[in-house]
């Protein structure tokens, strides 16, 4: 015997509210005029790949952050206006940003 037909039993006159379903809207990412800086650097001798040169909200670019995180299956952070990815994956972040509809440019090695 299910629940709610337990509960239909103990109160029969009682009559069970419908969820209301939220519809949410996919965020939508400022896209600039200017393009978003992607360059390459050694830290502490280890490859990184860092991102910076977005003009929009810092909540945006944490979003923005955690997918390429994810698409690349990489560790990295988001400190101080940049993304910091951990190894050299410029021309994949490039082509993911290009996708999404953002201007990118290519700086060092």
């Amino acid at each position: 015997m299910d629940l709610s037909e337990q509960l239909k039993k103990l109160f029969p006159d009682h009559q069970p509210l419908e969820e209301e379903k939220e519809e949410t809207l996919p965020h939508e990412l400022f896209l600039q005029k200017e393009p978003m800086i992607c360059k390459y650097e050694k830290r502490k001798g280890k490859p990184t790949t860092i991102i910076s040169g977005y003009e929009g909200e810092d909540e945006d670019f944490k979003i923005l952050a955690k997918e390429i995180k994810s698409k690349l299956a990489v560790g990295g952070t988001f400190k101080d206006g940049e993304i910091i990815i951990q190894g050299d994956y410029r021309d994949r972040i490039m082509k993911l940003l290009q996708d999404k509809g953002f201007k990118t440019k290519r700086v060092g090695g």
